[in-house]
């Protein structure tokens, strides 16, 4: 029997690369849409997908104008699910927007806007590379050697939640991987590896190692 893997989402068209490369991986998808369930029962793992950003007010900034409307709805379930994964001790994997989310559920904060003069953002394919960092999760996964991740972020990592270590940057120092050491399986991406599985061998890995400790 397939494990079962709980996929946080709010658009249906934005489900099916996550669907995809959790079923490629050998896994179950399970939609999570808010305001969602209560908890993770019955699931054997949790991943906090990409897409608007989140509410400033949680990490006790005031929206700038850059930043999308909140999703509150959004905001509290995927951070009530987190943080009962995180709990439970559940495998967690947290792309993009979900990175974002894992930071500021441990007590982290975000950068709001990014200039493109900084950092590639918003919708580029092969924007730039990221190097993990060694003797990290990722690192295991992937190697230490550079490679080039696709990005449509435009808010980043600022200061990192309690527990989370950096796993990988980009070149210009913008966070873009962050994991907790000694946890079952907690990592976050700010790139879209869902989009690249099978093709793009790293992405595929980082599914893979997921299902391995379900």
């Amino acid at each position: 029997m397939s494990k079962r893997v709980g996929i946080t989402y709010r658009l249906e068209g934005k489900l099916v690369p996550y669907a995809k490369a959790v079923s490629a991986a050998g896994l179950e998808p399970v939609p999570l849409l808010p305001p969602g369930p209560g908890s993770l029962e019955g699931l054997d793992g949790l991943l906090v997908s990409g897409g608007s950003d989140l509410n400033p007010a949680l990490y006790g900034q005031s929206r700038q104008p850059e930043s999308d409307d909140p999703d509150d709805e959004r905001d509290r379930m995927e951070l009530a699910l987190t943080r009962e994964a995180l709990e439970a001790g559940l495998p967690l994997l947290c792309i993009c927007r979900g990175m974002q989310l894992l930071n500021v559920a441990l007590g982290g904060d975000l950068i709001q806007h990014l200039s493109q003069e900084g950092h590639l953002a918003r919708g580029v394919d092969d924007a730039h590379s990221i190097t993990p960092e060694p003797d990290t999760v990722l690192a295991r996964i992937t190697g230490t050697a550079p490679y080039t991740v696709n990005s449509r972020h435009h808010q980043a990592v600022r200061r990192v939640g309690t527990d989370l270590v950096i796993a990988a940057r980009a070149p210009d120092g913008i966070v873009e991987a962050l994991e907790i050491p000694g946890r079952r399986f907690v990592v976050g991406v700010q790139w879209h590896p869902e989009e690249r599985v099978p093709s793009h061998v790293p992405d595929t890995r980082l599914f893979e190692a997921f299902a391995r400790e379900l």
